[in-house]
C-alpha cells in the first residue's frame, strides 16, 4: 500500500483536452506512454515531453512502461510536426526524448538533430532539452545530437550499478557514464543532466556514489524521484522513500556541486524541466 505522501490525483479532464490537441497535431508524448503520475499537472500547464521515433522500444527494461516491440520505419516528417506542436502549444521549454532504437545505425540521432533544427527555425526563443538513449554508445551518433546544440542534453542513469542486471538489462552503467563524459568533452559548457529512481532496493551509500560519479563526468543537473511500478508485471517497488530522505539527498547533491537538483517523491526527469535553467 502506498504511503500518504504518494496520493497525487490525475485530472482526467485536463488530460483529455491536452490529448485531443496532441492527436490533432499528430505527435506523441512520453507522459502518456510511460503513465507519468504528473501527467495531469503538466497537461494542465500545457507542457509535455515529446516522444519521437515511434512508440516501440528495442530494449526490455523491467521498470519501464514503454511498449517493447519491433519498431516501425522512421517517420521523416516527425521533426516538422513536433516543431509545429511546440509553436501551437506556446511552449517555452521543450523536452524531446525517444524510445531506444537499436535497429538504426545511428540510434535515431539524426532525427533528434532534425527535431532541434526544426524547433529552432520555428520558435527560436524556446529552450530545448534532449533526453537521449545511449545510442549504442556510439561517438558518431552522440556527436550528431551535440552538434545540433540543444540547451540541455540529458541521459538518465536511472539506478545504481548493482541493480542494472535486474532493472536495465540491456544497458551498461559505465557506458552511460562515459556517454555523459563524452558530451562534456565534445561541448564544454553545455548543460548535462541525469536522473535517478529510488525505491528499487538501492542503499544510501550507493546513491551517494552515483552522485559522485555523475559529478566526476561534468553532470550539472540531477533529478531524483520515487520509482512506481506501472503494473504487477514490472519490477516491484522495494521501498517507499520518505520526503525528508529526498530532501537529504538534495542537500548532499548540492554539496557535491550540482547546480540544480529536483528531489522529491513525484520528481521525474522532465518534471519542472524549465526550472533547471533559472
Amino acid at each position: 500500500m502506498k504511503p500518504a505522501w504518494l496520493n497525487k490525483k490525475i485530472s482526467l479532464k485536463d488530460c483529455a483536452a491536452m490529448k485531443r490537441a496532441l492527436r490533432l497535431l499528430r505527435v506523441e508524448t512520453v507522459c502518456e506512454q510511460a503513465m507519468c503520475p504528473n501527467i495531469g499537472e503538466c497537461f494542465a500547464r500545457k507542457t509535455a515531453t515529446f516522444l519521437i521515433l515511434g512508440k516501440n522500444c528495442t530494449r526490455n527494461c523491467s521498470f519501464c512502461n514503454i511498449q517493447k516491440a519491433k519498431p516501425l520505419p522512421v517517420d521523416r516528417d516527425e521533426p516538422e510536426r513536433v516543431a509545429r506542436a511546440v509553436g501551437k502549444l506556446g511552449l517555452e521549454h521543450v523536452v524531446i526524448t525517444s524510445v531506444t532504437r537499436d535497429d538504426l545505425v545511428d540510434g535515431g540521432a539524426e532525427i533528434f538533430a532534425q527535431t532541434v533544427k526544426c524547433i529552432r527555425e520555428k520558435s527560436p526563443q524556446v529552450k530545448i532539452e534532449t533526453l537521449i538513449p545511449d545510442f549504442g554508445l556510439s561517438w558518431d551518433a552522440l556527436k550528431i545530437v551535440v552538434d545540433s546544440k540543444p540547451d540541455i542534453i540529458a541521459h538518465n542513469l536511472e539506478t545504481v550499478p548493482s541493480l542494472y542486471k535486474q532493472v536495465r538489462q540491456s544497458a551498461d552503467y559505465l557506458g552511460s557514464l562515459n556517454l555523459l563524459r563524452l558530451i562534456n568533452k565534445m561541448a564544454p559548457g553545455l548543460k548535462i543532466k541525469s536522473g535517478l529512481m529510488l525505491g528499487l532496493g538501492e542503499s544510501q551509500e550507493e546513491v551517494f556514489l552515483v552522485m559522485k560519479d555523475l559529478r566526476s563526468v561534468g553532470c550539472d543537473f540531477l533529478s531524483i524521484g520515487q520509482y512506481l511500478a506501472p503494473s504487477k508485471q514490472h519490477y516491484p517497488v522495494k521501498d517507499y522513500i520518505p520526503p525528508e530522505q529526498f530532501d537529504y539527498y538534495k542537500e548532499k547533491a548540492r554539496e557535491l556541486g550540482f547546480s540544480r537538483i529536483q528531489s522529491a517523491p513525484y520528481v521525474r526527469s522532465s518534471y519542472l524541466a524549465a526550472e533547471y535553467l533559472f
